[in-house]
């Protein structure tokens, strides 16, 4: 069975519908669905889950009680040994979903080092990511770190500058490069 995780911005509160749209899709296709617990995209998420009758969902956290869980459905508490309210101790969860998902959809505000540090760990893994920049409304398909280079583009120049403080991504897209490189040698 397919397993989709979808996240997003914190500053996104509200889904687009064309993002409704593809999540109905998922819904309707019955495939395993993993979110986050935290406010802003992730509650919006799981909140048209809930309203789209989801029941194949599940809702990772880093503390021992999710922070929201709208449906009720099972949780999955990542312990990440990092301390409480860290940026590591949240991104534990996120990892932990990379891992288990066949491919992700992410709602991204181009700000957002959270979400698009989730599309970095998909691709790492060697799994695509489908991204709705929300101020353009539409949607990025990340197979490769040339996409992701495309995905970057989007972004201010200040945004840029907070992303290499918080996620090292000028590192982070290298690695990827060489990575990519190496097996073709």
């Amino acid at each position: 069975m397919t397993t989709i995780f979808i996240a997003g911005s914190i500053a996104i509160k509200n889904l687009h519908p064309l993002v409704l749209e593809r999540i109905k899709k998922m819904v309707d296709s019955q495939y395993r669905i993993v979110v986050g617990d935290a406010n802003g995209a992730d509650s919006s998420i799981q909140q048209a889950l809930l309203e789209l009758g989801c029941t194949n969902a599940t809702v990772f956290c880093s503390s021992s009680q999710p922070r929201n869980n709208i449906g009720r459905w099972p949780t999955r508490v990542v312990d990440s040994g990092y301390k409480d309210g860290s940026r590591a101790f949240f991104t534990a969860k996120d990892i932990k979903m990379a891992e288990e998902a066949d491919c992700g959809l992410m709602v991204w505000d181009t700000k957002s080092t959270g979400t698009l540090s989730n599309v970095i760990e998909l691709l790492k893994r060697k799994k695509n990511s489908v991204v709705f920049i929300n101020k353009n409304k539409e949607f990025v398909i990340v197979k490769s770190p040339e996409h992701l280079d495309t995905l970057i583009t989007h972004m201010s120049p200040h945004s840029i500058q907070k992303a290499e403080e918080k996620i090292s991504l000028s590192q982070r897209l290298h690695e990827l490069k060489n990575e990519q490189l190496s097996m073709f040698s």
